[in-house]
């Protein structure tokens, strides 16, 4: 059973999403739901969730078919994109191609192939104390600039000010690992036509 620092935090983490969401479609070129399109490949942000202690959620990327010849470039795609991403310093949890079928119309199907990373984050992770105790203290003088949540439940300035580090963090944890995985596409795509 979740408790209320998890859900609190879910919800933050929620929110920090929904304005990665909203930054990378004006970015981008805007899909429907969760999704951005950009060259020549969709990607979408998939929302956070609770699993135990830890805020894990999962960023995805089309494979471009259209531009490769047959599941063979398809593969070497994919091993060059999970390659690259597992070099990364923050390396996804896992790696995988996963094969979506989808039928809007239900007379018509149309297979994709993406490639799934999923990422988790400790919830002690999302939070700095020595950042915390200077926005505190920043605030105690009114010196703090952003507009500080009103939250139920929450009655502490400390607490309303880790919230909001919860929402920036998972923001900008999500936006590196989508700009990681953006010129991960540019570079393989690049060497494949070459």
């Amino acid at each position: 059973m979740a408790n209320l620092k998890g859900i609190l935090f879910s919800q933050f983490a929620s929110e920090g999403f929904n304005l990665l969401v909203k930054e990378m479609q004006n970015k981008y070129k805007p899909k429907k739901g969760r999704r951005f399109h950009h060259n020549n490949i969709t990607y979408e942000v998939g929302r956070p969730v609770l699993k135990d202690e830890n805020i894990e959620f999962e960023i995805s990327s089309k494979i471009p078919e259209d531009e490769l010849n047959g599941s063979k470039e398809m593969k070497k795609y994919f091993d060059s994109i999970k390659k690259l991403l597992n070099g990364e310093k923050s390396k996804p949890l896992s790696v995988e191609m996963e094969n979506i079928i989808w039928d809007s119309k239900k007379d018509t199907e149309k297979e994709r192939d993406y490639v799934k990373l999923i990422y988790q984050y400790s919830l002690n992770d999302l939070f700095d104390d020595n950042e915390l105790i200077k926005r505190y203290e920043s605030a105690k003088k009114g010196e703090f600039k952003e507009e500080i949540p009103e939250v139920p439940g929450i009655f502490t300035l400390q607490g309303k000010l880790v919230l909001m580090m919860v929402r920036e963090i998972m923001q900008n944890l999500g936006k590196e690992h989508i700009t990681t995985l953006v010129n991960a596409n540019k570079q393989v795509k690049s060497a494949l036509k070459n």
